[in-house]
Parts: C-alpha cells; sequence; structure tokens
C-alpha cells in the first residue's frame, strides 16, 4: 500500500531541521519501500504492509530516535488524497493568482469541529473554508492574508500541533508522483 507521510513543522524559518535525504535513508533502512520525498517541507511516499496508525507511530519514533525531533505525522493513502481532491469545492484550486489554495490535515483524534472551534469564522471576503473527510479546503486572498481570521491563527492557537498545512499545487504534485 502508498501511502503518504507528512510532517508538521519541518524545515519551516530554520526549525526542526531534518534533511528529507537522510530521513529517506533511515526509512528504508527500516523495511519501507519506494521512498520519495517531495519538496524539503516533510512529504514522504512510502509502501508498507502496516496500517496508518503502526505506520505514523513507527515514523515518530524513527525522527525522535534518529534526529532528535518531536513532530507531529499525518498519513493518508493515495487513494484517500485521490478522493479528497477529487471533491474539491468549485472555488478551490483554481489558475487566480490572487487567492491561494491549501489543504488542512487534521491529525487524529482532533476533529474538524476542533478546529473550527479553535479558529473560529473564516474572514468574510478574504477566506474561504470547506471540510471533506476531516480535512479542510481553505483558501485566502494573497492581498489581504493578513486580514484573515485562519491565516493568523492556525499556527498560533493550541490546535497547531494537530494540523499540518499543504497548498494545492504541493498536494497534486504528490498525487502525481504516487501513481507514476
Amino acid at each position: 500500500m502508498k501511502y503518504i507521510v507528512l510532517l508538521r513543522g519541518v524545515n519551516i524559518s530554520g526549525k526542526n531541521k531534518l534533511a528529507m535525504k537522510a530521513l529517506k535513508d533511515e526509512l528504508e533502512k527500516h523495511q519501507y519501500s519506494n521512498v520519495i520525498t517531495y519538496l524539503n517541507s516533510g512529504n514522504v511516499i512510502v509502501e508498507s504492509d502496516n496500517d496508518k496508525s503502526t505506520i505514523s507511530d513507527h515514523i515518530s519514533l524513527i525522527i525522535k530516535e534518529k534526529f532528535d525531533l518531536d513532530v507531529p505525522v499525518y498519513i493518508t493513502t493515495s487513494s484517500e488524497l485521490k478522493d479528497l481532491l477529487e471533491h474539491h469545492p468549485n472555488w478551490w484550486g483554481t489558475d487566480d493568482k490572487e487567492i491561494y489554495d491549501n489543504i488542512i490535515f487534521i491529525m487524529p483524534p482532533a476533529k474538524f469541529k476542533d478546529l473550527y472551534d479553535a479558529i473560529g469564522e473564516p474572514t468574510k471576503d478574504i477566506e474561504r473554508i470547506q471540510e471533506y473527510h476531516n480535512s479542510v479546503f481553505w483558501s485566502f486572498d494573497l492581498n489581504n492574508y493578513r486580514k484573515a481570521n485562519w491565516w493568523k491563527k492556525t499556527a498560533s492557537t493550541n490546535i497547531k500541533d494537530q494540523i499540518t498545512i499543504r497548498t494545492a499545487n504541493t498536494m497534486r504534485k504528490v498525487l502525481k508522483i504516487c501513481d507514476l
């Protein structure tokens, strides 16, 4: 089974430095096959016979023991990501250069309600959200993002360690790599 591993908060602003080549090598030593990394922001594709929970726990342990980092790990399958991307709202993932499109992946056991309760309403006329299978399509106006409620709070509220965010283009590319 192909899994997509999303690490939260690595290699951002010089924090939680983790070389993707070193991680790839370490995962291969631990019986993960066909390991591919994409970008330097914690996007990894692996093949394994284990379930998502086991993989998440195991990769967290590997990162803690080998790299001395405690980073949240989100796991999805290539088929789940494909389903998610096929169900995006019509306003998300367009070619509009004035809009920034993301997916917020909510790490179990957290739920969309937890995220929404922590962050609140999106800012009218600046950002939009739509939940699907405990992930959130989130878009905001690039010219006004500093006024966007969700933009300000995703990194500063108590929910920040229970989510990881990726751009539309990144996730489309990761899915394309999975399909190769």
